[in-house]
């Protein structure tokens, strides 16, 4: 059956998926974008460091990261870095945000120029202050560097939920001339299957800024949950952290209106509303009392917004950009602030504007009181 465009719409162009792709990451959320991936009909290899993983990948078509999910039997996965990249018309790099450099130095060695690469770690690199994309430009150089981001979580993605995500590029004058060439095109296609569908976009900065900052507005909501507070305050928390990333994009170059999207709104939401986030978790297990070295059974877990927060706040203040929302989580995980002080005194701050452009601020007529009151309670 042939569907024809809406009325109005402009119609769409054939972008040509890539034959074959690398996934660098052999984690929960590397392993299901090779599992659309591969879904897909491209050739997808998965690059891991952990030999166990890699072998249960090959001879079982499963992997501890996604536990119920069949992976695709084309699937397969190497330890070899230079293997996986062989061949390659694009790859993507999904480790943790500490691990892009050294990763994309790493790829640096076998890749050529021009390769398409995305990066779909989410943060900001603490000693530059480089968003990840950056950071591998910095590597990589002479390839062009986009992200893949969006509210996805990596086992519903995996089951063949519905899920959405954005593709983020630069687009060049070439690309705007034939956008159906674009990296950014044609690995949406690649990545679009029944149940994954991919956006395009050319705002690299906004999409990257509501990746970093939405995790640490996730540990703000986990904190006030695990106070003992409800929808409500989640809610404001959710909408006024979103302001913030909208902000800190506008001054770093992108539009606000990216924020408003999939990268943006969409990831905040998703991961303010879960206990799945392990940044909603965490914040949910400090907002009970537990000290952070008890949070996850005192197990090492990885949390993105708790190195972000210090490295998102480091930025915005770098360009003055106000960010109460995360400098609250800032002073609690990094500075020794207690919680419900720190989250009291935010609650308790002078009245403003919600239009940025009306400019207005007055005192809180009740400032002594709301302190009082929300610190005992959050205690």
């Amino acid at each position: 059956m042939k569907h024809e465009p809406v009325s109005g719409a402009p119609l769409p162009f054939n972008a040509r998926p890539f034959a074959r792709v690398a996934v660098l990451g052999a984690g929960s959320w590397g392993t299901a974008l090779a599992v659309t991936l591969a879904r897909a009909g491209v050739e997808t290899r998965l690059w891991g460091r952990d030999p166990a993983v890699l072998r249960q990948i090959n001879a079982g078509n499963s992997t501890p990261h996604l536990p119920g999910v069949t992976l695709p039997a084309s699937l397969r996965a190497v330890k070899d870095m230079e293997g996986a990249l062989t061949g390659a018309e694009a790859a993507l790099i999904v480790v943790p945000s500490r691990s892009v450099r050294s990763v994309a130095r790493q790829v640096a060695e076998y890749v050529p120029d021009g390769l398409p690469i995305a990066v779909c770690a989410k943060g900001i690199e603490a000693e530059t202050g480089l968003l990840m994309t950056q950071v591998a430009e910095e590597e990589l150089g002479k390839c062009p560097i986009g992200c893949v981001s969006g509210p996805t979580f990596a086992v519903e993605t995996a089951l063949g939920h519905p899920t959405a995500a954005t593709v983020a590029f630069p687009f060049s004058y070439a690309d705007r001339l034939r956008p159906q060439d674009s990296p950014a095109a044609r690995l949406a296609v690649s990545l679009t299957t029944e149940s994954f569908r991919a956006y395009v976009s050319d705002d690299l900065v906004a999409v990257e800024i509501g990746g970093a900052v939405k995790n640490v507005i996730a540990i703000a909501c986990g904190m006030m949950t695990g106070a003992g507070f409800a929808e409500n305050t989640r809610a404001a928390l959710i909408t006024r952290g979103l302001d913030e990333m909208k902000t800190l994009a506008e001054a770093l170059g992108g539009r606000r209106e990216t924020v408003t999207g999939l990268s943006g709104i969409g990831d905040l939401s998703l991961t303010c509303s879960s206990p799945t986030s392990r940044n909603m978790s965490l914040g949910q297990q400090l907002g009970q009392g537990l000290a952070r070295a008890a949070c996850f059974d005192g197990k090492p877990v990885v949390v993105e917004g708790e190195v972000n927060a210090r490295s998102v706040t480091d930025l915005a203040r770098s360009v003055g950009v106000s960010m109460p929302i995360c400098e609250t989580v800032r002073a609690i995980l990094h500075d020794g602030a207690d919680l419900g002080q720190a989250f009291a005194a935010l609650w308790a701050r002078p009245i403003e504007a919600e239009p940025r452009a009306m400019d207005l601020s007055f005192d809180h007529p009740a400032t002594d009181k709301a302190i009082a009151t929300l610190a005992e309670r959050i205690s």
